[in-house]
């Protein structure tokens, strides 16, 4: 799967904590920002992530039970500020079955 991201793409984690009425309150979130170019290059990027056929593809390159994913790199397919990240999906090749701590909505 060919990995190009146009434009200026920036994704990082952000820690937040906050008090209230003495309780701590902690979570994450992960920010996504871009460029019009650089946003519309990633949801070109997840399409085609979600349309790819990992069924047909060799089992030495995916073997049966694993998941495509796509590794997106500071300083090459994302700013030089960002976090690196893993797109993947969730359904394995073959299988359909997700991995073993996803709990659904």
């Amino acid at each position: 799967m060919n990995i190009k991201v146009k434009g200026n793409l920036d994704i990082f984690v952000i820690h937040n904590t906050d008090e209230f009425e003495g309780e701590i309150s902690e979570w994450n979130e992960v920010l996504i920002h871009g460029d019009p170019t650089g946003l519309k290059s990633f949801a070109n990027l997840l399409i085609d992530i979600a349309n790819f056929n990992q069924d047909i593809i060799d089992d030495k390159e995916l073997p049966i039970g694993e998941r495509q994913h796509i590794k997106l790199r500071p300083g090459l397919e994302l700013s030089k500020s960002s976090t690196e990240v893993i797109v993947g999906r969730l359904d394995a090749k073959k299988t359909g079955k997700y991995y073993d701590r996803f709990i659904s909505k």
